[in-house]
């Protein structure tokens, strides 16, 4: 079974994909074929993707989509210390943030 991306390239578990809806990134953690199509499976939302609708990228776009949310370019403020080290706080930030517990069960409301 050959799952290919939107341009034909073949999807490999382990391969750095990107949905072409939100430009999301993450690692296929597998692939499967059936009856709808081809799809994947990306660890960063633990869902299956229509691989028609992702992209494959290289270490390096995967690496500034993940840790800095822009793909193809970096702009000259990013290349000062001061700010990668603001982009290095946002990501802490964030990692940090990701173990929130957003569920309903803790709140109580009036009404």
């Amino acid at each position: 079974m050959e799952v290919a991306d939107a341009t034909g390239k073949t999807i490999l578990k382990g391969s750095h994909v990107r949905y072409t809806g939100t430009g999301s990134a993450g690692e296929v953690l597998d692939v499967k074929s059936d009856d709808e199509g081809t799809w994947a499976k990306i660890d960063t939302t633990d869902l299956w993707y229509n691989s028609e609708y992702l992209e494959l990228i290289n270490q390096r776009d995967y690496e500034r989509i993940k840790l800095r949310g822009k793909p193809f370019k970096e702009s000259a403020e990013e290349k000062t210390p001061k700010a990668r080290k603001d982009v290095e706080k946002a990501v802490k930030l964030k990692k940090k943030l990701e173990d929130v517990d957003m569920s309903n069960e803790l709140c109580d409301g009036g009404g």
